[in-house]
């Protein structure tokens, strides 16, 4: 950019150059020369004014489209750290959760084969119990079986029927 800047400024001045060069001919010439110089020049000045007018306008855009982009980039950071900050709790909580798990199972495991084991025992005593009531229950009959048989033949002997 800076080479087409100084190849364009090489031009008006050779312009004001070659009219007050004293080859020149007649001053009427001269004159006309030198305003086409400064005509040319002026529009040579205001093209590199509006030039430089855009290079800071572009300039600042782009200095302000950083600025934005440092603040997204710090909010952005903002938001990890408590996103992070939340997911902490969270994870101690899990582990404290999980520690509780593993002591209950540790404790489930014994009680688990007790808890077998009683019930096996319960069942064997059930089953004993049933038999002594189910012998009971056969005693019980027969008494009643040999108290009737033993009345009915004390009736028979004294002669009550």
């Amino acid at each position: 950019m800076q080479g087409e800047m100084q190849g364009g400024l090489d031009q008006p001045m050779q312009m004001v150059l070659r009219v007050k060069h004293p080859s020149s001919l007649g001053s009427a010439e001269e004159e006309e020369g030198e305003a086409s110089s400064r005509s040319a020049l002026s529009v040579f000045k205001a093209k590199e004014e509006q030039i430089e007018r855009r290079k800071m306008e572009v300039r600042e855009k782009v200095f302000a489209h950083l600025g934005r982009v440092e603040e997204e980039s710090k909010r952005l950071a903002f938001i990890r750290q408590e996103l992070e900050a939340m997911a902490d709790p969270t994870r101690k909580e899990v582990e404290s959760i999980r520690k509780r798990i593993d002591t209950v199972n540790r404790q489930l495991k014994p009680l688990g084969k007790t808890c077998v084991k009683k019930e096996k025992e319960y069942k064997e005593v059930l089953e004993a119990f049933n038999e002594k009531s189910k012998e009971k229950a056969l005693l019980v009959n027969r008494l009643i079986e040999v108290s009737r048989t033993h009345l009915f033949q004390l009736k028979i002997t004294h002669g009550s029927l």
